[in-house]
């Protein structure tokens, strides 16, 4: 069979989900399990590959899948923005499940087939989302993304587990409900569709009032974001395994969440619509008050994937950020975001569940010394921490550098005292984790001793975060290219 654009796109949801099929009929082979997995990795990268090809060539490709309701058509279209996700979600698929192997086995998790079936649902879920051709097909798979990372947060089946997947399961299902689907119904009363539309749907004349609520409503009903008040879901899904950590904060649930806002505000609003509602201020400095507040908090824990979990809050605004100054550098800044930060906080999030399954450490306090004997998982932490920072030559650099230039274009450059402070206050609360396991003196020379030995154990969580640190800095060097390729989304504007 002649693989065809379209086929393509049916594609990206039958590979994981025949995946998801597939696991549990192997759940007593682990080998042939977790081969399963990285068959259909590679093959869906392979798909995402051919598909970021064609719509680099200027295609778009479509596929319908169906009608219901009478008027609300369920299908994909695929441009730019969306390829992009695509291509992260595939490609961070295939290392977070090496770093799953590594980390299960080597913590003997229960119920790991359960767990390798769902992560194949909420990747397939997140191909939806990168592919929808509107919101009426966007909205269908962040629902399914959400419900299929229920089982993953509360894994471990403990108090705190179900503690966390009702927090999390409350703000995510409860703003979309109640914020999320308004606004989709809205835009369809107002603009006569729910498609995606380069420029935007909303005819001339739109009442600016009626464009304000619907973008508000929008901006916290995309909970997934986590732009503050509606980002409390994120740190409590800290109690899940930190392969699920990895995977929401830089595979699926996030980015699912910042790619349907800059979704929204490029394709339903558009730029220059988007920029002329009140709410867009508004919005900008919540995400700049989320920006630099969320860093306060995270300095302030000691708990290492905690002091991520906030750290991610604040980065995710970075993008919310560029999406409400819409003007052309903060949205491409925004989409290098998207990009950047996932393979910078990607890298800190499995260090950390290296850091635990060989020490079995958590605290920022227990670190003292480690980096001696765990140089290549501390390193790795280092270049994740500067990439996120945004010091060249690390790929975190270029989207702070187009949001700066975004918000001098739109006039609100005093926005940029909430980048700047954002950088200095990751200084404060990165680099000391990897300055503290490098120079401090081992608390527990004997213990340090025996971690030494246990390392050579476990290559499967260390080779991963090292491959992603590594990626974080070739990155750099291709913002360029990705501009280009995101550049189409503009529709001309400059």
């Amino acid at each position: 069979m002649v693989l065809t654009p379209e086929f393509a796109l049916l594609l990206l949801l039958l590979i994981p989900l025949a995946a998801a099929v597939l696991i549990p009929l192997a759940g007593k082979a682990p080998n042939i399990r977790e081969a399963i997995t990285f068959v259909a990795g590679f093959a869906l990268l392979g798909v995402v590959i051919y598909l970021c090809r064609e719509v680099a060539s200027g295609g778009r490709p479509e596929l319908y899948l169906g009608r219901f309701a009478g008027a609300f058509e369920v299908k994909f279209v695929l441009e730019p923005l969306g390829a992009t996700f695509a291509a992260i979600a595939s490609s961070l698929w295939i290392v977070n499940s090496v770093f799953t192997l590594g980390y299960m086995r080597g913590n003997n998790e229960k119920n790991q087939t359960r767990f390798f079936m769902f992560v194949a649902i909420a990747i397939a879920s997140a191909m939806g989302i990168a592919a929808s051709g509107n919101l009426i097909t966007l909205f269908i798979f962040y629902e399914a993304l959400t419900i299929s990372t229920f089982p993953l947060v509360s894994h471990k089946g403990d108090a705190k587990a179900r503690k966390g997947l009702t927090i999390y399961a409350l703000i995510l299902m409860g703003t979309s409900l109640a914020l999320l689907l308004p606004a989709i119904i809205g835009t369809q009363v107002i603009a006569g569709t729910t498609d995606f539309q380069l420029g935007g749907v909303f005819p001339p004349g739109t009442s600016l009032l009626a464009t304000s609520i619907l973008l508000f409503l929008f901006a916290f009903g995309i909970a997934k974001a986590a732009l503050m008040p509606v980002h409390p879901w994120l740190p409590n899904a800290m109690v899940a395994p930190t392969p699920v950590s990895a995977l929401l904060h830089a595979v699926a649930v996030v980015k699912a969440g910042v790619f349907t806002m800059l979704k929204v505000v490029v394709f339903t609003f558009g730029p220059s619509l988007a920029a002329d509602t009140p709410a867009s201020t508004t919005l900008s400095w919540v995400a700049a008050i989320s920006i630099v507040l969320a860093s306060v908090i995270a300095l302030r824990q000691d708990n290492l994937k905690a002091r991520l979990a906030y750290s991610t809050v604040s980065q995710l605004s970075y993008i919310t950020l560029g999406a409400m100054l819409a003007t052309p550098l903060a949205i491409l800044g925004g989409g290098l975001q998207i990009v950047m930060h996932a393979w910078g906080k990607i890298t800190l999030f499995m260090c950390a569940g290296a850091i635990y399954t060989i020490s079995h450490r958590t605290k920022i306090s227990q670190l003292d010394g480690l980096g001696r004997t765990m140089p290549w998982v501390f390193g790795a932490f280092l270049v994740g921490a500067v990439s996120i920072i945004g010091i060249p030559p690390a790929g975190g650099s270029w989207p702070k550098f187009f949001l700066m230039a975004g918000a001098l274009d739109s006039g609100k450059g005093i926005l940029i005292a909430a980048l700047i402070a954002s950088s200095i206050l990751n200084i404060i609360y990165l680099v000391p984790i990897a300055v503290r396991g490098f120079m401090k003196p081992p608390a527990d020379i004997a213990a340090d001793a025996i971690i030494a030995e246990e390392q050579k154990k476990h290559l499967w969580v260390i080779v991963p975060p090292v491959f992603t640190a590594l990626g974080s800095v070739i990155l750099f060097f291709f913002a360029g290219d990705m501009v280009d390729f995101l550049t189409p989304i503009l529709g001309g504007l400059s």
